[in-house]
């Protein structure tokens, strides 16, 4: 028996008092037990004790004392594979001084560690570790995430702090992961002294078949750290420490272990009186273990103790695992296991003594058996109603077919099955050169029961026909609900039906307005118009700031994108022409062609490149996410068939909004695009809106095999069904053709060129042994493949590519394109990481039009150049051809579609010249995006993308390997040649050289004591570095016997990097350690620090302070030493703040800190260059050529005590105490003279007696 006790530490009244409320029976393999500390100590306080222990295994004779038998509950026996991904992205307010942290990770056995950052506080790792598992799931969520950071030493590293959750805790939230939380540290041996930091990490658990939702990384240096804990949701953030104790009372039935042969050589010698068991009770709770006592040779122990754990209120682990052993004299056995749940513990206080009400199965009256010897007719009031349905069946093709019985499949055949009816399709006679049909459709009758519910199955049998008439069984696929392949009406969707285009061009010009739903009309009724005014002219392009792309919180101005606002109106006349003419001469109007682009500042000196509006549309993507986090992307859905956007005063609003926009900092109005979180096929509904693809099985599907179907998987089968009443009439059908071929593409092979872009990969599994990864890319498409093992990327698990490949193909046959991506290996064959697999031809045949998409804004030149081989206005007549549209008809301002009109603007003035150019290509663009809302016929088209896919590892089936972001453009041979392929080549970091020069110091805190003198003083000298570069460390000169904490130096760092404005990170290649072959490129924020220590000649340096300075975001500098203050440093606002990148040359005061409090203040001057200006204007480092800075005017005092010890005893002894040497020497002279006189006093009198007499 035993009880759960808790008491909460901060508060003096009685604690809650926690009993096991829903003990169960049950035994289960037991895992290692987890280190931790053991506490023990007596049952001398109050306890409850629990009415349902743990019922005793049955006390069974055993044959054998080391076979057990064990219980374990059903479903927990399966084990699974799962992996646990950390990502450890940086910790802030980490306590101690001038500490070198280094996070260390435990889960169960393994451990892994982060590299070690130096002389830091806010250290940023952005590193990444992946932990495999494999186990029931009951044994897994139990293991412990521990996460630790340490202040590293090369013997004896000393704790920081520390962090625990248990996986079942991470695999409940939601998406299975904490991501972007702030962990808080803590010491369990230290509880009174709160926080030690806090660290930023990512947290996921995840098994076959759950997806991880990707979230962008950015980093706030203002982040209110305390409303972003990492711990589950309905946890206060407030969690105070409390004292756990489980008191342990007995056990009964306990195996005595008397049954195997030496327990009988022992009753043959000793006798029959004692039990062969030595119990004892070990406790596992939040990482820590307890224990109690070893009761010798006892089956029906007792021991009434506890064991107590620390840990904070409420925890972050579920259960506290209870486990019986049998001490042995080699290695100990364990006999039984018990979990409990904290959440199923009872509250003393709320009246529920912990009791569990007595439950089991209520039993059921007897039911007669049915005699199987009698026919029982079935009645009819039950019977279903039958009708004859007609099955048309599209045959398309096979895809992805294995081998069976050793042999490839050739010559493949699919049989259809429903209700005793089928057909046959025809036969493929090359699968190797042509796997689609010749015969792409047939149909057959079947009697169905009308209620749809009661429809039976339909089954896909493929055979592959061999050599003397055999077939051979390939795989089966059973579509249990037909209910998707109902057609409810015989007709075919009504199409606009399309007339002859003189005439209606002669009613357009007539009259710019269309009928709207067909009704009659009075001769003096005009009809309604359905118009769709589109305002094209988006505003003008701006060159992005660094900090316009990574601020976390922006708001979009209004693109130019359709405005849908639901609103009525009456007939519309047809505009004058004189109100054209007035529009037509408005200065505002848009070029066709690009706009010169002007710098604003120096931040931005890269040109605008496609990287510009790949991270503006990161940005934008995540401002949608955080505004509106329900809302559908997109256009406004609106129930009405007209669309107003008033565009009267666009052009003045917009220039206001752009104001706004430079003031706030916010994202420029680049051209974006849309950025997927997942495939394009799950946003598309897999492009199955004109055929269906089947997953072929083998074999029988059993239960245990559940979750591998992926292993049963033996090939596709393309096509689709429609299903509906047979019709009396059975030549109906359009010149022959079956209703489910209207619209179906001709299956005949097609010659593709395809350009798949590879952007960049993130959170991918390691690969080697020290945690990381050497990616590179693999295509392959048929029998083509293209690997791109030079370029690969070392060290990195999120790399960026940006690599865009070509390659021919020809559809069917080459249709399905895999990317992987494999990992870099300078010995041996390299590893598949993951890869990830998409079929081109559901894409290129799709009315979604998948092939190019459609960009945001029309331009014939620069970063956003149009790449598709049509225009828009030849998309969207080509679509309204195969449609059946009526039209589209161009006029000036207006495009006419059936009963439609689009109106926008079409006039635009050239940019070199002030002709006026008519173009309908950007109101083109917006009808195409706004496709959708055309009734009927319409659908979403495809928009210029990036898609994010998961990579998959066959050896870990369903368990993502990383996520890759790409794209893919297809172009048919038959159509004009595209353009060049898009440039994504990632950016170069650009070279800069910042110059600090350190002038001098003020109130620098004086840390020795002259033991002559006792004066205060300190040695003074200025530490500097940028983080991630502590290689290359620099110091100032010694201004020695500082007496006031004044510090001259004149003295100049010179610290080159290279750096990217648009990401705003600092990008650091070099070696992780001696035995690395290759470098490591990372990024992190472009952060200074400067330090100022106290030399000392005996012992090691003393630190006195630091200043950490984001030289992207830093406060504003004091033009004296009296004006710099601390708490103005550190409450500056981010409108105060200032940038080197923009500044270029910035001098005055700022404070230095320790502890939070103010230690000094120092004087320096910070210049910033590029490499290219530094090689031509070089300056020398510290006072050397060339630019030599001045000698400091030090004070006489300032000198070491070593070098100039005369020096040193003039200013220390003589100058301090030089009156009382003088007087001292006068007296030692006095003295001297006294006792010369004394001593020659006697002989001179003797002298004078003897010759006087």
């Amino acid at each position: 028996m035993f009880g759960l006790k808790l008491k909460k530490k901060k508060k003096a009244e009685k604690g809650l008092i926690l009993a096991n409320k829903a003990a169960k029976d049950g035994q289960g393999k037991a895992e290692a037990p987890q280190e931790g500390p053991s506490h023990q100590e007596g049952s001398g306080e109050d306890w409850i004790s629990n009415n349902a222990s743990t019922t005793p295994a049955p006390s069974v004779p055993l044959t054998r004392r080391s076979k057990l038998v064990t219980k374990i509950h059903d479903g927990e026996v399966k084990s699974q594979n799962y992996q646990i991904a950390i990502t450890i992205i940086e910790a802030r307010q980490l306590v101690g001084e001038n500490i070198d942290p280094i996070v260390i990770i435990e889960i169960g056995d393994e451990k892994k560690q982060s590299t070690v950052k130096e002389g830091t506080n806010s250290p940023f790792y952005n590193e990444n570790f992946v932990f495999d598992f494999i186990g029931p799931q009951l044994h897994l969520f139990d293991k412990i995430i521990k996460i630790s950071v340490f202040h590293h030493k090369l013997i004896g590293s000393i704790l920081i702090g520390s962090f625990k959750v248990d996986l079942g805790t991470v695999y409940n939230q939601p998406g299975h992961q904490f991501c972007d939380k702030w962990a808080l540290l803590t010491d369990p041996g230290d509880i009174r002294t709160g926080a030690k930091g806090y660290l930023k990490c990512d947290i996921s658990v995840t098994g076959k078949g759950d997806v991880l939702k990707t979230n962008p990384k950015i980093s706030d240096a203002e982040e209110q750290i305390e409303k972003n804990l990492l711990i589950p949701q309905g946890f206060p953030s407030e969690r105070p420490w409390a004292r756990f104790s489980v008191r342990l009372y007995k056990a009964e039935g306990l195996p005595k272990m008397n049954s195997s042969i030496m327990a009988n050589v022992t009753k043959a010698f000793v006798g029959d009186g004692k039990d062969l068991l030595d119990p004892f009770v070990e406790v596992s709770f939040a990482g820590q273990t307890g224990r109690t006592t070893v009761q010798k040779n006892c089956a029906n122990p007792t021991w009434h103790e506890q064991v107590i754990f620390k840990e904070m209120f409420p925890p972050l682990c579920r259960r506290v695992k209870i486990q019986v052993w049998d001490e042995g004299s080699m290695n100990n056995v364990m006999l039984a296991t018990h979990f409990i749940d904290l959440k199923k513990i009872s509250n003393e206080q709320d009246g529920d003594k912990g009791e569990v009400p007595p439950s089991g199965l209520q039993g059921l009256p007897p039911v007669d058996p049915p005699d199987v010897t009698q026919i029982y007719p079935v009645p009819a009031n039950i019977r279903p109603v039958l009708s004859k349905y007609r099955v048309e069946v599209l045959f398309w093709g096979v895809r992805e077919m294995k081998k069976v019985q050793l042999l490839s499949v050739d010559r493949p055949q699919v049989l259809i099955e429903c209700g005793g009816k089928g057909v046959k399709s025809c036969v493929i006679q090359s699968y190797k050169n042509n796997p689609n049909f010749s015969v792409q459709a047939d149909t057959f009758e079947v009697e169905l029961p009308e209620n749809e519910l009661l429809h039976p199955p339909l089954s896909i049998c493929v055979v592959d026909w061999r050599a003397f008439g055999r077939s051979t069984l390939v795989g089966t696929y059973t579509v249990n609900c037909l209910k998707q392949f109902l057609c409810k009406s015989r007709d075919p969707p009504a199409l606009i039906s399309q007339v002859d285009g003189a005439q209606v061009g002669q009613d357009i010009s007539d009259s710019l307005t269309a009928t709207g739903p067909l009704q009659p009309l009075s001769s003096s009724q005009e009809p309604p118009t359905y118009h769709v005014y589109v305002d094209i002219e988006p505003p003008p392009t701006v060159v992005p700031d660094s900090a316009q792309v990574q601020q976390a919180s922006l708001v979009d101005i209004p693109d130019s994108s359709l405005n849908l606002e639901p609103e009525l109106k009456s007939a519309a006349p047809k505009p004058p022409k004189d109100e054209k003419t007035e529009d037509a001469r408005k200065p505002s109007q848009r070029s066709t062609k690009r706009k010169k682009r002007t710098i604003a500042d120096e931040s931005a000196e890269n040109v605008i490149d496609w990287w510009s509006k790949y991270y503006a549309s990161l940005k934008k993507a995540q401002k949608a996410k955080e505004s509106n986090p329900n809302e559908k992307k997109g256009y406004t859905e609106t129930k009405t068939d007209q669309v107003v956007v008033d565009v009267e005063d666009g052009p003045k609003k917009k220039d206001k909004m752009l104001k706004k926009q430079h003031k706030e900092g916010e994202i420029p109005n680049l051209a974006v695009l849309q950025i997927y979180d997942g495939d394009l096929e799950s946003e598309f509904n897999n492009f199955e809106d004109w055929v269906k693809t089947f997953e072929l099985f083998r074999g029988k599907s059993m239960e245990e095999d559940q979750g591998l179907d992926g292993d049963r998987v033996i090939g596709k089968f393309k096509g689709s069904f429609c299903i509906y009443k047979s019709p009396e009439d059975f030549n109906t059908e359009d010149g022959g053709q079956l209703r489910i071929q209207q619209g179906i593409p001709p299956n005949y092979p097609v010659k593709v060129l395809i350009r798949v872009y590879i952007v960049a990969a993130f959170n991918l599994s390691p690969a080697d042994s020290d945690g990381k990864s050497d990616p590179y890319v693999v295509i392959r498409l048929g029998k083509t493949e293209i690997k791109d093992r030079e370029k690969y990327i070392p060290k990195q698990l999120n790399p960026v590519f940006g690599r865009s490949f070509e390659i021919q193909a020809t559809f069917p046959k080459e249709s399905l394109l895999s990317i992987l991506i494999y990992d870099h290996d300078m010995i041996g064959t390299d590893d598949l990481i993951g890869e990830t697999k998409i079929d081109l031809e559901n894409r290129f045949y799709s009315k979604h039009r998948a092939i190019c998409g459609l960009q945001s804004q029309y331009e014939t030149e620069g970063y956003n150049a149009w790449r598709d081989t049509s225009k828009p206005t030849e998309i969207l007549t080509k679509l309204c051809k195969d449609n059946k549209l009526d039209g589209p008809y161009f006029r000036p301002g207006k495009i006419h579609i059936g009963n439609r009109v689009f109106s926008g603007k079409t006039s635009f003035t050239e940019e070199d010249a002030d002709e006026i150019v008519e173009s309908y290509e950007h109101l083109a663009l917006k009808v195409l995006h706004s496709w959708e809302d055309i009734p009927e016929v319409g659908c979403r088209l495809v928009p210029e993308h990036i898609e994010t896919r998961p990579l998959y590892h066959k050896d870990k089936p369903g368990m993502e390997q990383g996520r890759l972001q790409m794209w893919v453009d297809m172009f048919p041979k038959d159509m004009p040649q595209p353009g060049p392929p898009v440039d994504i080549s990632p950016r170069q970091p650009k070279g800069y050289e910042l110059r600090v020069i350190i002038w001098n110091t003020e109130d620098v805190i004086l840390e020795d004591e002259n033991i002559f003198t006792g004066q205060k003083s300190s040695d003074i000298y200025v530490k500097g570095w940028i983080k991630g570069l502590e290689d290359d460390k620099q110091e100032t000169d010694v201004h020695y016997n500082s007496l006031t904490g004044e510090g001259n130096f004149n003295w100049r760092f010179l610290f080159p990097f290279h750096y990217l404005p648009a990401e705003k990170q600092l990008v650091i290649t070099k070696r992780e350690n001696i035995f690395s072959l290759e470098k490591t490129e990372c990024k992190t924020p472009a952060v200074l620090v400067l330090q100022v220590w106290d030399f000392e000649r005996l012992s090691s340096d003393d630190f006195l302070g630091s200043l950490e300075m984001n030289l992207n975001s830093f406060p504003r500098a004091a033009k004296s030493a009296k004006a710099c203050d601390l708490s103005k440093f550190e409450n500056a606002s981010e409108e105060s703040k200032i940038s080197i990148f923009q500044q270029k040359r910035v001098r005055g005061w700022w404070p230095f800190a320790k502890s939070k409090e103010l230690t000094g203040k120092v004087e320096a001057e910070f210049h910033l260059v590029t490499a290219e200006e530094a090689k031509k204007h070089p300056v020398g480092k510290a006072r050397k050529e060339p630019e030599p800075l001045a000698k400091p005017n030090r004070p006489n005092t300032s000198f070491s005590w070593l070098m100039n010890p005369f020096k040193c005893l003039y200013h220390l002894i003589w100058k301090n105490y030089k009156k009382y040497i003088i007087i001292g020497f006068i007296l030692i002279i006095l003295i001297i003279f006294l006792v010369l006189f004394i001593y020659t006093l006697p002989g001179a009198i003797s002298r004078r007696i003897v010759v006087g007499s």
